[in-house]
């Protein structure tokens, strides 16, 4: 799949996430085998451009191509502003947020909201894309409730907008994550439109990746919730839909290390401090469903020191190995 200049690897990518998607998380996807990833969502206001947490999620150091990122607002003037200031700090696509269902972000008529109000998208889309000088790309739902669903009048508008690929979750701004997603509806938008369609919601396996993708007749899959904690789910959608045949799930020792090296990352990107509360939840989606995790978890909670946290996290994965040799009479033990 192609976005402007950009050649993606595959045709998977992370979706964006609030207090998910952030640089280490998004390199983390890539190393294994994500296509793309979408960053969180950055403000259009331009008094918060110098905020800590804006200046965090506009820091693109070291992040493999392309890099995107996503901005959200109603004004089609300071969305303008925030693509252009966003590409001048190093973003090579500019992803526009009508897609979030979040009361907040609806309630100054940003995110999904804006899918009531055809001719404000016009208006944000035909902006941005004109003062850009990186290729646009738009992220919606099908839709504000089930009585209302626009999205192949959004699509449209986008194609006619200049934007250059278009993501739906396939659900309503009403439905939030609930009830099934509407492939159906996302197949009828890309029967409508040439522009790459991205299909999102509730991809949670390689089987699923490729059947939506078979369905849908989309270009390309967005994986967001199933991604937390297992972000080898790229490689393993990746392999699936190249050659047919699953991959082996990781072993003890790679969620290990992966949950260290991500953790450690976490402590140097955000500081110590504010590192190791952001790494709890990580951390929990890391170690969901393996024996005396919830135990673990509880405990991990209470920590506040990092050099506790790792030890306690290597504790933790050693007592599995040294269970599962004993369960399995010392044959490999792998996470499934």
């Amino acid at each position: 799949m192609q976005i402007g200049p950009h050649k993606l690897k595959n045709n998977i990518v992370v979706a964006p996430m609030a207090g998910v998607t952030d640089r280490p998380f998004r390199q983390l996807c890539k190393k294994y085998g994500a296509g793309m990833a979408v960053s969180e969502m950055v403000t259009s206001n331009s008094l918060l451009y110098g905020s800590s947490k804006t200046i965090r999620r506009a820091n693109h150091e070291g992040e493999v191509d392309p890099i995107s990122v996503q901005i959200a607002g109603a004004d089609p003037k300071m969305m303008a502003e925030a693509a252009e200031y966003n590409a001048d700090k190093g973003a090579q696509i500019i992803d526009i947020n009508m897609g979030c269902p979040a009361k907040k972000i609806c309630n100054v008529m940003a995110g999904s909201a804006l899918l009531q109000h055809e001719d404000l998208v016009k208006k944000i889309l035909e902006s941005v894309v004109k003062a850009s000088p990186v290729p646009v790309t738009l992220k919606i739902r099908t839709g504000w409730d089930k009585q209302h669903k626009n999205a192949i009048n959004i699509a449209k508008i986008a194609e006619s907008s200049g934007i250059q690929a278009l993501a739906i979750h396939g659900r309503t701004r009403a439905c939030h994550y609930t009830g099934e997603a509407e492939y159906e509806t996302i197949a009828a938008v890309k029967n409508e439109i040439s522009i790459p369609v991205i299909a999102n919601g509730d991809i949670t396996t390689p089987e699923k990746a490729l059947e939506v993708l078979r369905q849908t007749s989309a270009d390309a899959v967005m994986i967001g919730r199933a991604a937390q904690g297992r972000p080898w789910i790229f490689r393993e959608i990746d392999h699936f839909i190249k050659t047919g045949n699953h991959l082996m799930p990781p072993t003890i020792d790679e969620v290990e290390k992966t949950t260290l090296e991500h953790v450690i990352d976490l402590y140097d990107f955000y500081g110590e401090e504010s590192g190791l509360r952001v790494a709890r939840k990580h951390i929990s989606w890391y170690t969901k469903g393996f024996k005396n995790s919830a135990m673990f978890r509880s405990k991990m909670n209470t920590i506040d020191n990092t050099s506790e946290q790792i030890n306690y996290i290597k504790e933790f994965f050693q007592s599995l190995k040294e269970d599962s040799l004993f369960v399995n009479n010392n044959e490999s033990f792998s996470f499934a």
